[in-house]
């Protein structure tokens, strides 16, 4: 169950990385708000180089902001850090377990790094182990483990001094299907189990569709959008109208899209992306064969043409005006904090 009271909040956080060599500086973060509940999945979602993962590590004290503020259940990340890491459990991108210790020291040793007595940290350990399904593999050194058994481990060692809210930084990438959807069920298991907070950040969309109660749509930096998937859905009028384009480049894209915006009768919304018309549609029976003739009386080749309730990547192109899945940046978040 929820909390009134939110877990994290954030007040215009900005991010700005030095730049050199004769580039310029990379603003990751400008002006970030955030107001998250407790008790809850929050998603940020965002395509790489959006400012997730900068926004994850000041939150867990592991960078500075620029300016601005931020709170975790009421302390200063900035000005209260020790605070803050005693109520937060973190999962970076990358593996923290050792490859030579096995599944069983890995935790012990988290756990007395958070200050558990020995008799303690080994029975935090135990406990873990059989709640992630690794009790089998508590012996076997880590080095030998699978990507997703190594994932589980690594929630798990987050977890061994029992925190209020975990910080799950793209906690899926690169798993095989069977992997992600057993993490997936992790996490619902410690939303609804734990009550734990837990904040996840991804670039999967069917991941955060799945998991999130509440979504953080992030672009370049900023708060594009935030709510329930289903409202964020829902707020889209009608339809989604897709056309692939034979052979497109930007002139006939920008052409294609002309074109199908006269359709004032059915069309709502168009975008041109590479390769594709999307279009936002009041009635999908009466746009498709309108759509089509304007297209072929224009002398536009197209191919596949399908339609479709909203999705998630229908909300951020609706809210930034390019597919998620398109989406490039100049500097990805982890060549940011690298910086």
């Amino acid at each position: 169950m929820t909390s009134s009271s939110p877990a994290i909040t954030a007040d215009a956080l900005t991010k700005t990385y030095p730049g050199g060599r004769g580039r310029p500086p990379v603003n990751a973060l400008r002006g970030l708000d955030l107001d998250l509940a407790a008790g809850a999945v929050t998603g940020l979602l965002g395509p790489n180089g959006a400012g997730k993962s900068t926004t994850t590590k000041i939150l867990t004290t592991l960078s500075r902001p620029t300016s601005g503020t931020a709170r975790v259940h009421g302390h200063d990340v900035t000005r209260e850090p020790a605070a803050v890491r005693r109520l937060i459990g973190y999962v970076s991108q990358g593996t923290g377990t050792d490859p030579l210790l096995t599944a069983e020291e890995n935790l012990v040793l988290a756990a007395r790094l958070r200050g558990l007595s020995h008799a303690d940290a080994r029975e935090r350990a135990r406990r873990l182990l059989d709640e992630f399904g690794l009790a089998e593999h508590r012996a076997r050194p880590v080095a030998k483990f699978s990507g997703g058994l190594r994932r589980r481990l690594d929630v798990a060692a987050a977890l061994t001094h029992r925190p209020s809210v975990l910080f799950l930084d793209e906690p899926t990438t690169g798993l095989d299907p069977e992997s992600r959807a057993a993490m997936w069920a992790e996490i619902r298991r410690l939303r609804t189990e734990d009550a734990l907070t837990v904040v996840l950040t991804t670039h999967y969309l069917e991941e955060a569709d799945r998991l999130a109660d509440r979504l953080v749509l992030i672009d370049r930096g900023v708060e594009v959008v935030s709510g329930t998937s289903p409202e964020l859905k829902a707020a889209l009028r009608g339809e989604t109208l897709r056309v692939a384009l034979v052979e497109p480049d930007d002139g006939l894209v920008r052409r294609t899209a002309a074109t199908v915006a006269g359709l004032r009768d059915v069309v709502v919304e168009v975008r041109g992306t590479a390769g594709e018309l999307t279009a936002r549609v009041a009635d999908a029976a009466a746009a498709l064969p309108a759509v089509l003739g304007a297209l072929e009386a224009a002398g536009v080749a197209f191919g596949a043409a399908s339609v479709s309730a909203p999705t998630l990547d229908d909300v951020y192109l609706h809210h930034v005006g390019h597919s998620f899945d398109a989406t490039a940046s100049a500097v990805s978040d982890s060549e940011g904090a690298a910086a």
